[in-house]
């Protein structure tokens, strides 16, 4: 049988189908962490499934490496590949909610600013990420960890059904009622059993929330850190806030004077009744002098995109996380031996709270396997200039040394870093024998290897 040719592909897609001699290549092949550096045969702006099928068999029967770009935030670059075929969803980004039923039916492609704005609109919402221009795909398949995690559940833990092209070219619903295997493996086990052409969503009534960042000294870390450990064990399910280390930027609610000043910082939000916002905040608010805040009611899109001015395209990224059971005096003072060390405005450490509704799911209820954890922590390095690249990986690198003794042995995979293969298990966690078996079973020649991948 011949293989099929970049003129047949260019045939069956709607799509663009851009190759090196395209005008638009250099853009096309680009992604969010400028460190990525990759030149794929061919990219396909997929306008549909059809054109995502096509991709999917283009690229196997000509062996070849494939990428699937969602948001484009993946920070090892898996959504480029040299010398591969890169299937890019941007043109698939449609949202339909469905106010009967509180669900959302959402493409592929679509970012979390996209979802938002959709179920905005509705009052309603669900557990999304930080920044508004990550794709739900990504965050998604691997867990989804955001503000309404304590309330919600997890990204995963609201879907309700997904539709993904498998690497034999099939198409294929994954819900509770169809092919449960691969549905119970698209809730955590990332990017390894397909592609997602869109994705269902229970949704819930937020609209508001109250909420926003606190920036404290440095002095008061340790109290923070602590208070903050010790106020989420038991906060109410509605608060979804987070420590973190920031270099404070030039914001007309900071004292201009204490612009690039590094701070610890509390982002909280309030996704309960409005009234009850203040209360709740008054104990992590009021323990220590509180040098700038930008708190308040706020629609919580706002909330989602607030931090989306410091981490535009482009940057140099390199990541390092861990999960943590508590916040301990040993894990406190690492954070403060390298917390204050934060190098640019752009790069931060966060603390993300993970119990509350997350630990009302089982480990085996879905393939995100650390549901005894109570916390996500992410050491973000991100900067711009490629000369500080050897200075601040070595930052995220001690850091992350520092903590992982004290910390469990796996990190979440959307924040891991492409050299953390070797960790790939225990990221994954108590599932991941059964996410082999069902690789094997979707999956069996690893098609689907560029993610942190789960060898069938």
């Amino acid at each position: 049988m011949t293989k099929p040719t970049i003129d047949e592909l260019h045939e069956q897609a709607r799509g663009d189908v851009i190759t090196p001699d395209h005008d638009g290549y250099n853009e096309a092949r680009k992604v969010y962490n400028a460190m990525i550096d990759k030149h794929p045969r061919v990219v396909v702006h997929a306008r549909d499934v059809g054109d995502i099928v096509a991709s999917v068999h283009f690229a196997r029967e000509n062996e070849l490496d494939l990428s699937v770009r969602g948001g484009s935030h993946s920070v090892p670059g898996f959504g480029t590949c040299d010398d591969g075929v890169v299937i890019d969803l941007f043109s698939m980004r449609g949202v339909r909610v469905d106010p009967k039923t509180k669900t959302a039916r959402a493409e592929g492609g679509a970012t979390w600013g996209d979802f938002n704005h959709a179920t905005h609109a509705f009052g309603l919402a669900t557990t999304g990420g930080i920044i508004s221009t990550t794709g739900i795909g990504g965050l998604t398949l691997g867990g989804g960890i955001g503000y309404l995690s304590r309330g919600f559940g997890l990204s995963c833990d609201n879907l309700v059904s997904c539709d993904v092209v498998t690497a034999d070219g099939s198409f294929l619903t994954a819900s509770e009622k169809e092919n449960e295997d691969l549905f119970w493996a698209l809730r955590g086990g990332g990017g390894n059993f397909g592609v997602v052409t869109s994705f269902e969503y229970q949704l819930h009534p937020v609209k508001n929330i109250y909420g926003g960042p606190m920036f404290f000294e440095l002095d008061d870390a340790r109290d923070v850190l602590r208070l903050f450990g010790e106020y989420i064990a038991h906060a109410p399910e509605a608060f979804g806030g987070f420590p973190a280390f920031q270099i404070a930027p030039p914001l007309p609610f900071i004292p201009e004077e204490r612009h690039g000043d590094t701070f610890i910082a509390i982002v909280a939000c309030w996704a309960g009744p409005l009234e009850d916002g203040e209360n709740a905040l008054k104990v992590l608010h009021d323990f220590a002098p509180v040098i700038a805040e930008h708190v308040g009611e706020m629609p919580y899109p706002a909330l989602n995109a607030a931090f989306d001015g410091l981490v535009p395209p482009g940057l140099q990224h390199y990541w390092k996380a861990n999960f943590v059971s508590e916040l301990s005096d040993e894990v406190i003072d690492a954070h403060l031996e390298h917390g204050p060390k934060v190098p640019t405005m752009n790069s931060t450490v966060h603390i993300y709270p993970i119990n509350g509704a997350c630990h009302r799911v089982g480990a085996d209820d879905t393939a995100f396997g650390h549901r005894d954890s109570n916390f996500a922590t992410v050491i973000a390095g991100m900067w711009p200039e490629p000369a500080d690249n050897e200075k601040n990986i070595a930052w995220v690198r001690d850091y992350y040394a520092a903590t992982a003794p004290h910390s469990e042995e796996g990190g979440y995979i959307n924040f891991a870093a492409s050299d953390d293969q070797e960790r790939v298990s225990a990221n994954y966690g108590v599932g991941y024998e059964r996410l082999v078996e069902i690789k094997r079973k979707y999956d069996p020649a690893n098609l689907f290897h560029l993610n942190q991948n789960i060898e069938p």
